[in-house]
């Protein structure tokens, strides 16, 4: 995703055939970052993906490495941040909690985030009346889907959806690593001060920087580096924060709270001789704070597959 998770629900308008983000059509799939955790019998595969993507990332006729292929279907349990059940449904929460009755983002904004978000919504009328019903965590989400879309990216070519279309086909069972109310809570329960934050942050730059740099995330994403993907962000986060230590709270919080929630689950799921894959962005996977490091530190040798 973008930086950040994209909006739940957020409906792109459909692919045109034929057309990608990045060029023609290619005859391999992306190589993504994808990691295989053991410990004694005990495997985990875990898969970074984007909530967003391009049709060239999935050849019909291969849309996924022969890793990533065997990995499932070795796997009776397929584990993504939210259960498909619960995806459905994320829409509603989205707007109970994210949408007011009444405009209220100008009056809980400083006057200056306000008039430089409006100023770059100016070509979007419609957007801009819509984006005055939503509180900051929400509109920060919708500018970044935004940009995501700006570069090309379309959701129905996001990891998890790609996936889903591989695994039903191996009849195993799908679960969420975390609750959609705990997912919610991550954004509803950021400070006003927080939520101001984030909003900033989309702002900083230029809606052509924004779309390069959803364009290099898709780039590194392609190439499948955890590690090169947390130090890019890393760097990113440095540039574009305003307050560093609301930043830092606003990354614990939708981060790396989640993340040690993720491995908490993953370690319930995960039994001797019985694979568990885990597919969650890729943002979440590399750093001294990743997934990948916290598997580590419960004992796991991870590899990269």
């Amino acid at each position: 995703a973008p930086p950040r998770a994209t909006l739940p629900g957020f409906n792109p308008p459909p692919a045109t055939p034929g057309t990608t983000a990045s060029g023609p059509v290619r005859a391999q799939p992306a190589r993504m970052p994808f990691y295989v955790a053991t410990r004694g019998t005990t495997t985990i595969y875990v898969l970074g993906t984007l909530h967003v993507g391009d049709p060239a990332d999935y050849p019909p006729t291969q849309p996924f490495r022969a890793p990533i292929l065997g990995a499932l279907v070795a796997s009776p349990t397929l584990a993504l941040e939210l259960s498909p059940d619960e995806l459905l449904v994320s829409q509603d929460d989205v707007s109970k909690y994210g949408i007011c009755r009444r405009d209220c983002l100008p009056g809980l904004l400083p006057d200056p985030l306000w008039r430089k978000l409006a100023f770059r919504l100016r070509g979007n009328p419609a957007a801009l009346d819509e984006i005055k019903k939503m509180r900051p965590w929400l509109a920060s989400l919708v500018v970044e889907t935004y940009d995501s879309l700006s570069a090309g990216l379309q959701t129905e070519y996001g990891t998890e959806a790609q996936l889903q279309n591989v695994y039903i086909r191996t009849r195993g069972k799908i679960v969420g690593l975390e609750t959609l109310p705990q997912q919610m809570r991550a954004f509803t329960g950021l400070t006003l001060a927080q939520q101001r934050e984030m909003l900033a942050q989309d702002l900083v730059q230029t809606p052509e920087q924004n779309v390069d740099d959803v364009k290099t995330l898709h780039r590194l994403w392609r190439v499948g580096d955890a590690d090169a993907i947390a130090a890019w962000q890393a760097a990113k986060s440095e540039t574009l924060a305003r307050d560093k230590r609301i930043s830092d709270q606003i990354d614990n919080r939708i981060v790396y709270e989640r993340n040690r929630r993720f491995v908490s689950r993953m370690l319930l799921i995960a039994a001797p001789n019985k694979p568990v894959f885990v597919a969650i962005g890729a943002l979440h996977l590399g750093g001294r704070k990743g997934v990948l490091q916290l598997l580590r530190q419960h004992g796991f040798a991870v590899d990269a597959g």
